[in-house]
């Protein structure tokens, strides 16, 4: 999969919108698909155990540059250098969508999760408006270079398909709401013609937090 050519942000993006969704008191955290490492440094703190793991070898090398627990390569391939029991909190921002089985990842990832350690994930929503209409008005599934057409997902999901995947993963989810609403007019003038019924078009993402079953 060719990452090359994402913009030049792609990989320090800080997505401060995901700190409200952090417990109270948190000290081992993983951060999967930690870029530059750049979210991680919004997390630290004193006596924080921070971890991260980043498919790219040259971003990971410079998120190694700060802390010590990274690894690079598919996260599948690094669940298994993991210790279990061991995180408060596990991120994957805007990282299951492109891996080829989230799921079993969500599944796997638990063992490694403390017991009442959560999850936390964005997840781009395919029913947003500009893909939406694209496929409804001009018969088009067109891949971009980044965004909710990014042409590296490799899964699409909606507001119900997420909720699905964490219950059937074995979560309770605690949290699941959309975030980065669109200011745009067109998804209220879009709602003209669907008679509302699809107010999750202003939707580009959904944060979840998510705790594993007892």
């Amino acid at each position: 999969m060719d990452y090359s050519r994402k913009p030049e942000d792609y990989f320090s993006h800080q997505r401060v919108e995901l700190l409200e969704f952090l417990p109270e008191q948190y000290n081992t955290v993983l951060d999967v698909g930690c870029g530059e490492g750049s979210f991680l440094k919004l997390l630290q703190g004193k006596n924080r155990e921070l971890w991260g793991i980043e498919l790219v070898e040259k971003q990971a090398k410079k998120a190694k540059e700060t802390f010590k627990n990274i690894f690079s390569g598919p996260v599948e391939d690094n669940l298994s250098k993991l210790p279990e029991n061991h995180f408060d909190v596990v991120f994957f921002n805007d990282v299951l969508e492109h891996l080829s089985d989230p799921y079993s990842v969500l599944e796997q990832i638990k063992k490694h999760l403390k017991k009442d350690g959560v999850v936390i994930s964005s997840i781009p929503n395919i029913r947003y408006h500009s893909a939406l209409m694209s496929l409804l008005f001009k018969k088009d599934w067109k891949y971009e270079s980044h965004g909710i057409m990014d042409k590296t997902h490799l899964r699409f999901f909606t507001n119900k398909s997420i909720v699905r995947m964490y219950e059937e993963a074995g979560y309770n989810i605690i949290s699941h709401k959309g975030i980065n609403l669109s200011r745009s007019l067109k998804p209220w003038l879009y709602n003209i013609p669907l008679l509302f019924t699809a107010l999750d078009i202003r939707i580009p993402q959904y944060a979840t937090l998510a705790k594993k079953n007892s």
